[in-house]
């Protein structure tokens, strides 16, 4: 059994702003599953949700400033987290990174190098809980400190570091370094710096024992200049200890026999069920109902990562197809305004709902037969592993995860019953017209497109493949 602190600065239930907190609500339940001792440790900010009760376990005094350390259970589990407490930087409301207009806290530096050394405290046995870690694994760049101060601790823990999206790193001014008091052997350009700045991230890439991420196709893209924001020779540096390991989901959350947001209850032997779902989706988004039109779903932030503009570039020859199209999401003002107008424009074609609702994104998954994934870059996803589970076929680009969780229906995959979605490779607006119109062709063959609804039912996307797959990983590392 190894003793395992997951160091994270979010996790569903508690607290959620992207996938982060999806995997540090889930893989570390799923490895308490296979017996280790895990514990999470995150701050306690304002906003963060409680389920069980919350008790006091100690008060450390770190680098000048009193923290207390709070014990809670994850919901519908045994593994503890550690909640830490310290009002100074963790009270302010809402978002966990960024003020109400979107502009991070001024105070991010500290907030997050807390964080970090407090999770050397307790990794170290210094933290008087009586318990000192084996592996400590580490997300994001929010803790990337972490790895870099354990690299000057004597028999320390082994220390694995997880990205889960590049494009965030964790850069300051060298003019926090001052507050954050880091140990000078730690910056120098093979170190913490980065071009003339405080490189988070790159403590996790540079001392980690082992990196991950999230998808083996991105752990070789974030290697290219393209994906790799200037660190990519970083990586290629790193790549005998670099390991993409795809992400689990919850699979009793994303369910279409039990999910208590749908109206109907079906699976792989009952898909004619699934069309209650659709006509429900139809009625509640004010389109006409009508079984035969092929409903197109999408579920996600209205970013140019994602692939927004080339959908909005390709809706006036798209919508003048027989297909309606449903969009649950929130982000860039101007895709919002675009998606808005033309709605207008076609009524019965298109609905929008701006913003986020749980129980609409559940009834989109089980009521929509297609379902748009587009990311001009995509670390994992989830959307595109929910959408099988639900016999709704994912149209995805070929990146990250994309690439590697959906099979292309070419005609040999459809023979040998693999497919389950369409691939695509350009990120432009007419390669993606072109893979819906394929879709299209094969919704209008129905013994293909059921098949290839099964096919992606049947495919395991849980959590327990990963969690075996990151006990492997912590099995054979020496710190």
């Amino acid at each position: 059994m190894k003793k395992i602190l997951f160091v994270t600065s979010e996790a569903h239930p508690f607290i959620k702003t992207g996938g982060l907190a999806d995997v540090s609500g889930s893989l570390p339940k799923a490895l308490a599953a296979l017996s280790q001792d895990i514990k999470i440790i995150m701050p306690y900010y304002q906003a963060t949700k409680t389920f069980a009760d919350i008790g006091y376990r100690c008060s450390l005094r770190v680098d000048n400033r009193d923290v207390n350390i709070l014990e809670t259970l994850m919901p519908d589990s045994q593994v503890t987290v550690w909640l830490i407490d310290c009002p100074e930087f963790y009270q302010q409301p809402g978002n966990p990174y960024v003020d109400a207009q979107g502009n991070p806290w001024f105070n991010n530096a500290e907030r997050f190098a807390l964080l970090c050394r407090i999770a050397v405290e307790v990794a170290m046995n210094r933290a008087y809980l009586d318990w000192k870690a084996d592996i400590v694994h580490c997300n994001d760049w929010q803790t990337g400190l972490a790895p870099a101060l354990l690299s000057l601790e004597d028999n320390r823990p082994a220390t694995v570091f997880t990205i889960h999206n590049m494009a965030y790193q964790g850069l300051f001014p060298t003019t926090v370094l001052t507050a954050l008091n880091l140990p000078g052997q730690l910056w120098h350009p093979e170190g913490l710096e980065f071009h003339d700045m405080l490189s988070f991230i790159k403590g996790g890439l540079v001392y980690a024992d082992r990196i991950t991420t999230v998808s083996p196709t991105y752990a070789l893209e974030i290697q290219t200049a393209l994906y790799g924001y200037g660190l990519e020779g970083l990586l290629i540096h790193r790549s005998p200890d670099l390991v993409g390991i795809i992400n689990g989901i919850d699979t009793t959350l994303w369910n279409p026999e039990t999910d208590t947001y749908i109206p109907q209850h079906y699976n792989a032997d009952s898909l004619d069920d699934k069309q209650h779902n659709k006509a429900e989706l139809q009625k509640r988004m004010g389109l006409p109902v009508d079984s035969q039109i092929p409903v197109l779903g999408l579920i996600g932030r209205l970013v140019e990562q994602k692939g927004i503009d080339l959908i909005i570039d390709c809706l006036p020859e798209l919508l003048a197809m027989p297909v309606q199209f449903v969009l649950l999401g929130s982000g860039d003002k101007s895709f919002e305004q675009r998606l808005q107008n033309l709605m207008h424009l076609y009524p019965d074609k298109l609905a929008i709902t701006l913003g986020y609702n749980e129980e609409l994104a559940h009834l989109i998954e089980a009521g929509a037969d297609i379902f748009l994934m587009p990311s001009r870059f995509e670390p994992c996803g989830l959307n595109q592993m929910y959408s099988q589970r639900y016999g709704t076929i994912p149209i995805v680009r070929k990146t990250g995860g994309l690439a590697d969780t959906v099979v292309d229906s070419i005609p040999e995959n459809i023979v040998n019953h693999t497919a389950t979605g369409i691939v695509f490779n350009d990120a432009n607006a007419s390669a993606l017209l072109e893979a819906i119109k394929r879709t299209l062709l094969l919704y209008r063959l129905p013994d293909a497109w059921t098949n290839m609804q099964k096919n992606a039912m049947h495919s395991d996307f849980s959590w327990q493949q990963s969690a075996e797959r990151y006990l492997d990983l912590y099995q054979n590392i020496q710190p």
